[in-house]
């Protein structure tokens, strides 16, 4: 495995990206500057998760009765995400991963 200059191995760094949604995505995005990859994974799970985090945070009184189904695929969004980056695997969403691909 390749490792990164935090010295964890490459698909686990890129894993971790998508723990603490958006902000891991922010930390590892500024401290990793030299992988691609781990780059990739957090700039992904900056343009993915916090436009949903400021949605549900608006809509969550409005649309309460549908927030759950929100949600559940939220998490299932981020179960997918983590576990692709998991196995060392690209997985570039439409749109935010040619963005993120561009950006890292």
């Amino acid at each position: 495995m390749v490792k990164t200059s935090l010295g964890l191995e490459e698909n686990l760094e890129a894993a971790l990206c998508y723990l603490g949604i958006w902000i891991t995505g922010l930390i590892f995005y500024f401290v990793e500057d030299k992988n691609k990859l781990i780059r990739f994974h957090a700039m992904q799970s900056i343009l993915v998760f916090l436009p949903l985090t400021i949605f549900a945070w608006l809509f969550l009184y409005i649309l309460f009765w549908i927030s759950w189904i929100f949600w559940a695929l939220v998490s299932l969004l981020w179960v997918i995400l983590t576990i692709k980056a998991l196995q060392g695997v690209k997985y570039k969403l439409p749109i935010v991963g040619d963005i993120a691909e561009r950006n890292s």
